[in-house]
């Protein structure tokens, strides 16, 4: 793991699978840090006009990732700013690179299942969109994911907590590394 430089007031990057609670967690992180919150995948629909989905319907996985790193490459810029990703974010070595520069990776990780339980509940995820199989899907694609994720500060496992239960382990975290913050 990269060692932690002691700043004040840099950036956050949330990273991991979906439905690990990126933008949940992102939310309630930034308020609790008197932060400032940027979620990349609503940066992206933002700039296109589309979402996620019909992005990769319509001109597929290759023109979203585009459109990811130049969101990726803005949100890296901003200061004092939680930075939920998208779950493919970390694919790209110059995505890790920006976000790296600015702030500190914590992986957000959960079981095949937990995540299969979560993301039934939305139809907008278009890497998962077919729902047979689920699971076996899941599994093979963290497997694939696996070494990218593995450039973090941090990991912090969401399964079994909830969305504060996260927010305080991060902010432990933070605290016992030396970070110095306006915490509410």
């Amino acid at each position: 793991m990269m060692e932690w430089k002691v700043l004040k007031k840099e950036n956050i990057v949330l990273t991991g699978f979906m439905g690990t609670g990126k933008t949940a967690v992102g939310r309630q992180l930034a308020s609790r840090l008197n932060m400032n919150f940027i979620d990349t995948d609503v940066e992206v629909e933002y700039a296109t006009g589309l979402k996620i989905h019909e992005i990769f319907k319509r001109y597929g996985e290759q023109r979203f990732r585009a459109e990811e790193r130049t969101a990726v490459e803005k949100a890296a810029g901003f200061r004092n700013t939680v930075i939920a990703t998208g779950g493919g974010v970390v694919l790209d070595p110059e995505n890790m690179q920006n976000l790296r520069k600015s702030g500190v990776i914590v992986l957000l990780e959960a079981r095949p299942e937990v995540i299969a339980r979560r993301v039934r509940r939305h139809n907008n995820r278009p890497l998962l969109a077919n729902r047979e199989r689920l699971i076996e899907r899941i599994e093979n694609l963290l497997q694939e994911r696996a070494p990218y994720y593995e450039d973090c500060d941090c990991k912090i496992d969401t399964s079994d907590l909830s969305i504060q239960g996260v927010v305080d382990k991060i902010v432990a975290v933070l605290r016992e590394r030396g970070w110095e913050w306006n915490l509410k």
